[in-house]
């Protein structure tokens, strides 16, 4: 729980600091422990998947992904789409930015959304693959 706490604070203070977040857009891509094809494999993230800018090079990226881990990716596998992971077990995404406002849809850990706005009060405008959308809690994502 208290893990969880923190990475909704650290999310929500990367969302209000600016940090730069770029979006895999291949099936997947190979995380890796230097900026070398020849380098260790780290992990294998999906398409859609937000990672946060950490240093970025001619063809490669350092990024950190939603469990803080650092890695290396190759900059021509992510695209400027902004999205988000719902991080929580289930986020009800609301039909306006209010906890009183009636769900538009539940989404569920792993789940990628497109962010479409930040709103004011630590809301998040998202829109699902499907073209269902609304708003949720950044502290209930990563990326952006």
């Amino acid at each position: 729980m208290r893990a969880a706490s923190l990475l909704a604070g650290l999310v929500t203070c990367a969302l209000a600091h600016g940090a730069e977040f770029r979006t895999v857009q291949d099936n997947a891509a190979v995380l890796y422990d230097a900026p070398s094809r020849a380098a260790k494999p780290l992990a294998v993230v999906s398409r859609h998947y937000p990672l946060e800018l950490i240093v970025n090079l001619d063809a490669w990226v350092k990024v950190r992904d939603h469990t803080g881990a650092l890695a290396w990716v190759e900059k021509r596998l992510l695209v400027d789409r902004r999205m988000v992971m719902v991080t929580v077990p289930s986020a009800e995404v609301r039909v306006r930015p209010e906890e009183s406002a009636a769900p538009s849809f539940v989404a569920v850990s792993g789940v990628a959304l497109e962010l479409v706005e930040i709103a004011p009060g630590g809301w998040l405008r998202v829109r699902h693959f499907d073209g269902a959308g609304g708003y949720l809690r950044a502290a209930q994502v990563w990326g952006g």
